[in-house]
């Protein structure tokens, strides 16, 4: 029998993705409501109860909200909003973070799937942490740039709609200035960081696709580590990971495409490392609607019901 599934929020831009992912698949059955009930409350409960598992793809106080109209014990949640990614009692949804984390999204009920600055972040620093290479009071610091569908709807028609009131023909644009980006909290405690990392994000003038880098003196790391310290500690990590690997020592790229992996699901990290100076930058590609959202998501369903990891990814 097919799973019954429901996306809250399946008109947002998250929400389209991930009914792209799921439309074909014939082990999974979606549930819909008609564009007149979706704000009635006692439809969508209706239809929130029906289902086998929910993801939610809508602000953080409707998620919230959604959360409470479930009453079927049964019902299993994804939530792709900010607002449990820090919650008692749910299971952050990034399979790869540790090694029974795949365990404790399959047994849970209720799963946050991770911002996508934040599976760049905490991929390529949750590891050093973890190894000791890297102490969790240690002040680190990040940069990166996303493709303009990471904010929504609002920030397509910007860079979109040439007629529209807002439309902007910036090519790298930086925001996130009070230094209170969303991401920041999942950041700093999924990563054990004792203290939330200074983010540097900016948007640039492409669709789909994200770059974000952690520069790291080693010098001043205790232990003084080496390139292949670090190298060594994120391919043990990921070793037999699915969507998540780091790309093999070779010869230095002039330059890296932060479109590099727009359209797939995978998450790559790099190591370049200089010996001579005691310096790495540790830099992280992926899809910000792949693995950085839709892609994660599909992955945790499947992990929830207990289907293969990957199926409907690319």
């Amino acid at each position: 029998m097919a799973h019954k599934i429901f996306i809250d929020g399946a008109a947002g831009t998250t929400g389209l993705e991930i009914r792209q992912r799921l439309s074909s698949r014939s082990d999974l059955t979606l549930l819909e409501l008609a564009d007149s009930e979706r704000k009635e409350a006692a439809a969508r409960a209706r239809v929130l109860n029906e289902a086998d598992l929910v993801i939610l793809c809508l602000p953080d106080d409707a998620a919230r909200e959604a959360v409470s109209l479930i009453e079927n014990p049964e019902v299993r949640v994804v939530d792709a909003s900010t607002a449990h990614r820090t919650a008692p009692g749910w299971t952050y949804g990034f399979a790869e973070l540790e090694k029974d984390s795949s365990e404790k999204i399959a047994a849970s009920k209720r799963v946050s799937n991770p911002g996508c600055w934040a599976t760049a972040f905490i991929a390529l620093v949750r590891p050093l942490v973890r190894a000791d290479l890297l102490p969790a009071e240690y002040p680190v610091a990040a940069n990166g740039v996303s493709g303009y569908s990471g904010g929504g709807k609002s920030m397509i028609a910007e860079f979109e709609n040439k007629d529209g009131p807002t439309y902007t023909e910036t090519v790298v644009r930086g925001y996130a200035y009070t230094l209170a980006h969303k991401h920041l909290p999942e950041m700093t405690m999924h990563t054990g960081l004792s203290h939330p990392p200074v983010l540097a994000p900016s948007v640039g003038r492409f669709y789909r696709g994200m770059m974000v880098e952690v520069p790291l003196a080693l010098w001043s790391l205790p232990g003084n580590p080496a390139p292949r310290d670090i190298r060594a500690v994120l391919e043990e990590a990921y070793a037999g990971a699915k969507l998540v690997d780091v790309a093999s020592e070779g010869p230095v790229p002039v330059t890296l495409d932060a479109e590099a992996l727009k359209g797939t699901n995978a998450l790559r990290l790099h190591v370049f490392g200089n010996d001579k100076s005691g310096q790495v930058r540790l830099v992280a590609l992926l899809d910000n609607l792949g693995k950085g959202a839709g892609g994660a998501a599909v992955q945790n369903l499947n992990i929830m019901l207990g289907l293969p990891e990957t199926e409907g990814l690319v």
